[in-house]
């Protein structure tokens, strides 16, 4: 997974930092990512709170799994909770450089293509199943995923997300 290239912030063209106090746990993309899933979903991804900054550290440190990627021809990860950032076993650095499509082993990979042009063409898709890799080899099928695009506030598409609790270990 040598590949790099820096990603940037969807709203400010700068770097995104690893979510900590400093950068309010990256409340400006969380608050992207938790308008997004409600507004297409009905539902919520986490209580909110009412504070912006605790809303993100919420699903930062949450026990499931969120992760988003941008709208390159090569969707690059610009954001993983911990839980995601864990179950890749990447640091956030890494994690954030690397194209989403290595989250999948080749083989698995046109099937993940048509996925995410399903949730382009209809905003959102429930219940998908799917084998996904870390970054050791270690292979694990994640279980009734919601995948979901980013829609800004013009009502642009700059990425998608995708939220699971349940995953098995293969490998």
């Amino acid at each position: 997974m040598g590949y790099r290239c820096e990603v940037r912030d969807w709203r400010y063209g700068g770097a995104m930092q690893f979510p900590d106090e400093s950068n309010a746990f990256q409340a400006l993309h969380v608050k992207l990512l938790l308008r997004s899933f409600e507004e297409l979903t009905g539902r919520s991804l986490v209580t909110r709170s009412g504070n912006e900054r605790e809303d993100a550290r919420a699903l930062f440190t949450s026990p499931f799994f969120v992760a988003s990627h941008n709208t390159e021809e090569d969707p690059v990860l610009t954001y993983g909770n911990q839980t995601a950032l864990d179950l890749f076993e990447m640091e956030w650095d890494e994690f954030t450089s690397t194209p989403s499509r290595f989250t999948a082993e080749t083989p698995e990979r046109a099937e993940r293509e048509r996925l995410l042009e399903a949730v382009r063409t209809s905003g959102f898709i429930d219940d998908y199943s799917g084998i996904r890799i870390s970054k050791t080899g270690k292979r694990f099928l994640i279980k009734q995923a919601t995948v979901w695009n980013l829609i800004d506030e013009t009502g642009s598409r700059v990425g998608q997300a995708a939220t699971f609790a349940g995953w098995e270990p293969l490998s």
